[in-house]
């Protein structure tokens, strides 16, 4: 995600970059390093006690100066085009500040704009269905000019106890500063819950660069788009309908078949008579043989036992269901498979129901149904029914 948004600012002529830090923050430096390998420069600021959006942008002011800045959420996906436009419209129009906007089917979800005269006047939070004044979502995707941190040192904590961005932004407007908006009609996903990823796969790959680097054996079929990473080879009997990505140094088949909207990481191993479908299999991962992976998120370092199986459908064929934060959501697919989190196992003839969510570090054996979500550290053994939590697997 943040390799997108990169690539999308320096499109627009931005290199440099702060990037505001907390969570899993040792794993987001160590990928991205000062940015010179992908040609921009970054600096890090760490949001040490998470108090909201408009905390996070205000610990950057001393960083950023007095110019005007680009700002993004981190969990916003647009597409790759729309940054250089955002920005040809500020230089443009001059406005003090402009606040990207996403049309929207149900307004009441979101934070949306009112207008007047091509500038906004007004952000409501999740209005009333039926009362809101336009369809147009905020959309995460800014260009302030230095006042709203003056605008950020004034806002109080909101009912979610946090400072809010959208606050401080309202206290530019009543201040009379110049807001305007800017349309965005291509891709705009939020990724707010682990099938959001999938869609995202589905927006962009159809319009991706991808072209071949690896070795490709005899009686293999590819139905274009696909991308082969250098140093991947795909073996005899495969077919691969794109559009697909294949990262580097991955090894696949013989004899599997690779669907649509799939993403495989770096140094993936799919073995023999393995089938892969709309799915993310993240880097490092394995599935070695006689496994079904369909609609599904595989984290890094995952091993899948012979015969591992996704469900993705329900007998109903209504749309599946998981837990996010003890709550149940529903995921409005009709197809959904497993969410399986970094370095967990599964033994062989392991079955996945739609949906389950599986942690970090779990070991299950073989020959299991699993109809609930797996908590990290976990490892579970059929026979003697046991559940050990806090349980390390030592490699």
């Amino acid at each position: 995600m943040i390799k997108h948004i990169i690539d999308g600012l320096k499109s627009a002529g931005i290199k440099d970059i702060i990037i505001l830090i907390g969570y899993l923050d040792k794993l987001i430096k160590e990928y991205l390093g000062d940015g010179s390998e992908f040609g921009v420069n970054i600096e890090f600021v760490n949001q040490d006690d998470p108090k909201g959006t408009a905390q996070a942008v205000g610990l950057a002011e001393k960083l950023i100066g007095s110019e005007p800045f680009f700002m993004q959420y981190g969990d916003v996906l647009i597409s790759p085009d729309v940054y250089k436009s955002i920005v040809n419209k500020f230089n443009t129009k001059k406005p003090h500040s402009l606040l990207s906007v996403y049309p929207v089917e149900d307004p009441s979800k979101y934070g949306v704009i009112a207008k007047e005269n091509d500038k906004i006047k007004k952000i409501i939070e999740k209005p009333e269905p039926g009362t809101a004044p336009t369809n147009l979502a905020n959309a995460g995707v800014y260009i302030f000019g230095h006042e709203i941190f003056n605008a950020i040192k004034r806002t109080k904590l909101s009912k979610r106890n946090e400072y809010e961005i959208t606050d401080s932004i309202q206290m530019l407007i009543d201040d009379d500063f110049d807001i305007i908006d800017f349309e965005i009609s291509s891709i705009w996903k939020d990724i707010g819950v682990p099938w959001d990823l999938l869609e995202a796969n589905e927006l962009l790959l159809p319009n991706w660069p991808l072209e071949n680097r690896g070795t490709i054996e005899n009686n293999v079929t590819i139905k274009d788009p696909v991308g082969i990473g250098e140093g991947t080879i795909i073996r005899s009997g495969t077919y691969i309908d794109g559009p697909v990505l294949i990262g580097k140094n991955c090894d696949i088949g013989p004899n599997c078949y690779l669907r649509s909207n799939t993403v495989l990481g770096d140094r993936v191993r799919i073995g023999n008579a393995c089938e892969i479908k709309a799915s993310l299999v993240m880097s490092n991962s394995k599935a070695p043989h006689l496994s079904y992976i369909g609609d599904s998120i595989i984290g890094r370092n995952v091993n899948l036992g012979a015969g591992t199986i996704t469900a993705n459908l329900k007998f109903t064929k209504g749309s599946v269901k998981a837990n996010i934060k003890d709550k149940r959501v529903d995921s409005r697919r009709k197809k959904l498979g497993a969410i399986i989190g970094d370095n967990s196992q599964s033994g062989i003839g392991v079955t996945f129901m739609p949906g389950v969510i599986i942690g970090v570090n779990c070991v299950i054996g073989p020959n299991m149904n699993i109809w609930e979500d797996i908590p990290n550290d976990t490892l579970i053994l059929p026979k003697e029914d046991t559940i050990k939590k806090d349980w390390t697997f030592k490699k």
